[in-house]
């Protein structure tokens, strides 16, 4: 076991090393970049100061727009920034953001503490109801209860999370029909002043709307296949072995069936560790939630290399990480599973 440990954490590097310059070298056929995006600022700024002439436009010289090159390193070939870029990785440092001037570390800092609460509330959420839920529709199958509760999980499911997010404020925020919720952000605007149960129900209270639609699309996939997956052991011959032999069927479910029938569940427990970049860019946009999403989706339109280059690194270590975790909880469920 200890060797298999060994050799995935090995492959790590390599693996990372592919990913990120797969990644680098796609950034570099993305029409325009940081250089760009700075010269046209500058040349908006002086047009709008010069009063909209057409002889404004025409500020900077070459010799500035290769000084700005420089600055930002792109006076060099690519594969030579690539390898600087790895340099101050292995230093722990992840450049700096050309958008927002600061470290790479602090501005991903800034945003992922509100990401990491939705995508572990709504993990911690969704297995536990998804489980029992899915536990007890196999138990019985084809019932009434089995049926309703099916048509409602696959409404959630075929409803995209921001059109949920829509459909709540209207029905829930809007006062068209009722106002039990705000209708965006994480905290109110006096939240400063208020104590400390007072400010943390206000925080609760605006996460709910925006919570149910994180957990919509998760919550019906786990539910079923915690479902399908517990039905498949069901049927197989050693529940029925275990029955014939005394053992009834509560017991043969409890002792025999369910462990194996987790198995598959374990394989998405590996997004544990990545629950701080699983932010829906577009639930983000309606409950106006200044989470990761926004910051990859505002990252990739202004070019900010660095910000995209860093969040691919992280969430790809993460989730190679998530693998690894996923693999021990097979052991975990069932003991007779072996690495070599």
């Amino acid at each position: 076991m200890s060797s298999y440990l060994i050799r995935r954490l090995l492959l790590l590097i390599p693996t990372l090393l592919g990913i990120t310059a797969v990644c680098f070298t796609l950034i570099q056929f993305v029409p325009g970049g940081p250089v760009e995006e700075l010269i046209s600022r500058v040349r908006a700024q002086s047009s709008m100061e010069g009063g909209g002439g057409s002889t404004t436009q025409q500020q900077i010289t070459e010799e500035e727009i290769e000084n700005i090159q420089a600055y930002y390193g792109f006076d060099k070939p690519a594969i030579t920034r690539y390898f600087e870029w790895l340099g101050k990785v292995v230093k722990f440092d992840l450049g700096a953001s050309y958008f927002y001037e600061e470290p790479v570390w602090d501005v991903i800092k800034s945003k992922f503490p509100i990401s990491l609460f939705f995508g572990l509330v709504s993990f911690v959420l969704s297995y536990s109801i998804c489980i029992p839920l899915g536990l007890y529709k196999a138990i019985w199958n084809r019932s009434r209860f089995d049926l309703y509760s099916s048509i409602m999980i696959f409404a959630g499911y075929i409803i995209p999370g921001y059109a949920l997010g829509i459909l709540l404020i209207i029905f829930f925020s809007g006062g068209s029909y009722l106002d039990w919720f705000p209708l965006g952000g994480i905290v109110s605007d006096n939240y400063e002043s208020m104590g400390f149960w007072e400010g943390t129900f206000d925080f609760l209270h605006h996460m709910c709307l925006p919570l149910i639609c994180f957990m919509a699309g998760e919550f019906a996939f786990l539910t079923m296949l915690m479902k399908n997956s517990l039905l498949e052991e069901i049927r197989k011959e050693y529940v029925r072995t275990a029955m014939f032999k005394g053992a009834g069927f509560q017991r043969a479910i409890w002792k025999h069936a369910l462990r194996n029938a987790l198995i598959p569940l374990a394989t998405r427990m590996s997004e544990i560790f990545t629950l701080m970049f699983t932010s829906a860019l577009l639930i983000e946009k309606v409950f106006d939630i200044d989470g990761m999403g926004l910051l990859v989706y505002n990252s990739i339109l202004s070019r900010d290399y660095n910000v995209v280059l860093g969040v691919i690194l992280i969430s790809s270590v993460l989730a190679l990480l998530g693998r690894l975790f996923s693999d021990m909880l097979y052991i975990v469920i069932d003991p007779r599973i072996k690495f070599n």
